[in-house]
């Protein structure tokens, strides 16, 4: 009898031992297949949660999005701005997916209908793809409420068509220069009721490298988010994938690098909706 039980142990011992082992090795080789974030959302379906977006009243998240620019949480959005573009975007997607970041574009209608494989990029490999109207200018958008409409929804056919993905909506808006600019102040009111009538949500920034005021060295446009970001939380960053003035993507993996080592982890939009709606 004792040398039955002595027998039992040992094979017990043994099998833990081998249960040991195989965990170790697979968290050796597959060290992202173990790894439990246990400060993330569930796992984001995305063709879900754009269907949910479609099928879901989502207006009474707009004061969730507002509350971002003061949450503690030190969660960064980074955001480009004005794009696609042959000088910048590849660029930035390239450092992103080094960086294993992923961002929020808000595109221009007008240059995705010229550069759909650039936003079809940006899609495929995870990155939130959002409004930022069809010709980026006041005097067209704020035209009248009709336009307004138009706007948008004519970016968002040449989103669907660049992502292959039918009656695409990304319900998340951003206006030119921002809501908060004093520009278009008056008609910035009515346009926010559209929005709403459209299931849209706006964003604006509390955070940006200012890299389309003047032209900035890569240093200056890290030192300049560095300032931006001080004694913050979470972070809506804006940038631009355009080169119009900086050049991005010569501070954009510094940027990244500081801001990880702030503690901060990297959301984009998906994120955020996939917090409320996919839970």
């Amino acid at each position: 009898m004792k040398i039955f039980v002595v027998k039992k142990l040992t094979l017990y011992i043994f099998l833990v031992f081998l249960i040991l082992l195989f965990t170790f090795l697979l968290f050796i080789l597959f060290p992202d297949k173990l790894y439990i974030d246990t400060n993330s959302y569930i796992s984001i379906n995305e063709e879900d949660l754009l269907k949910t977006l479609n099928d879901t009243d989502i207006t009474y998240l707009q004061d969730e999005i507002d509350s971002l620019y003061s949450s503690d949480k030190k969660i960064a959005y980074l955001t480009f701005d004005d794009g696609p573009t042959k000088k910048a975007t590849s660029k930035i997607l390239n450092i992103l997916a080094e960086e294993d970041v992923s961002a929020s574009f808000f595109v221009i209608g007008e240059y995705v209908n010229h550069h759909p494989e650039l936003v079809k990029r940006a899609f495929d490999e995870g990155h939130y793809i959002a409004n930022h109207t069809y010709h980026h200018s006041n005097s067209k958008l704020y035209k009248s409420p009709t336009d307004f409409v138009n706007e948008i929804k004519n970016t968002d056919m040449e989103i669907s068509k660049a992502i292959g993905i039918p009656n695409y909506s990304s319900h998340l808006f951003r206006f030119p220069n921002g809501y908060m600019s004093s520009i278009y102040k008056k008609e910035k009111k009515w346009a926010t009721s559209l929005l709403s009538d459209m299931n849209y949500l706006f964003v604006d920034w509390n955070c940006l490298n200012r890299d389309s005021e003047k032209v900035y060295s890569p240093a200056d446009l890290l030192k300049n988010l560095k300032s931006s970001a001080k004694d913050k939380g979470s972070l809506v960053i804006l940038m631009h994938d355009t080169c119009d003035l900086s050049d991005t993507p010569s501070a954009l993996k510094d940027s990244i690098i500081y801001l990880k080592s702030q503690g901060y982890e990297f959301h984009n939009f998906y994120d955020f909706f996939n917090q409320y709606l996919l839970k």
